[in-house]
């Protein structure tokens, strides 16, 4: 099993969706342009958001705007590279959740990803 630690960019980028599915953690997957472009069944389950109705929005201003703030959003603007975990806490459409995320993005890479774990 891949662990939250453990799995780098480049295994993200090559993983198909049902692979991404079995894994025990949130994955988002993002364009440049912070568009949903991955976004995990474990992710969907735990948010409590449909898959379908999250892929193709702009993650940081629909989907979790309580990540639309320097600690994260603002680093996928500022750093050409991030592989960071952080704590954090989750406050949009719930009671506050703790979790970590961590944070990835390459220079070599298109897509972005978030990490989360519960």
């Amino acid at each position: 099993m891949l662990s939250f630690e453990a799995i780098s960019l480049d295994t993200l980028l090559t993983l198909e969706a049902d692979q991404l599915d079995t894994l025990p953690f949130g994955v988002v997957g993002l364009s440049a342009e912070g568009i949903v472009e991955t976004y995990n069944a474990t992710e969907a389950q735990l948010a409590g958001l449909h898959r379908d109705g999250v892929i193709g929005t702009h993650y940081f201003s629909v989907t979790a705007q309580c990540m639309n703030n320097f600690m994260v959003a603002q680093r996928f603007e500022d750093e050409a590279e991030i592989d960071a975990i952080i704590d954090y806490v989750l406050t949009l459409r719930m009671r506050p959740t703790p979790v970590r995320l961590r944070l990835m993005k390459a220079p070599r890479a298109d897509r972005r990803f978030i990490l989360i774990q519960r």
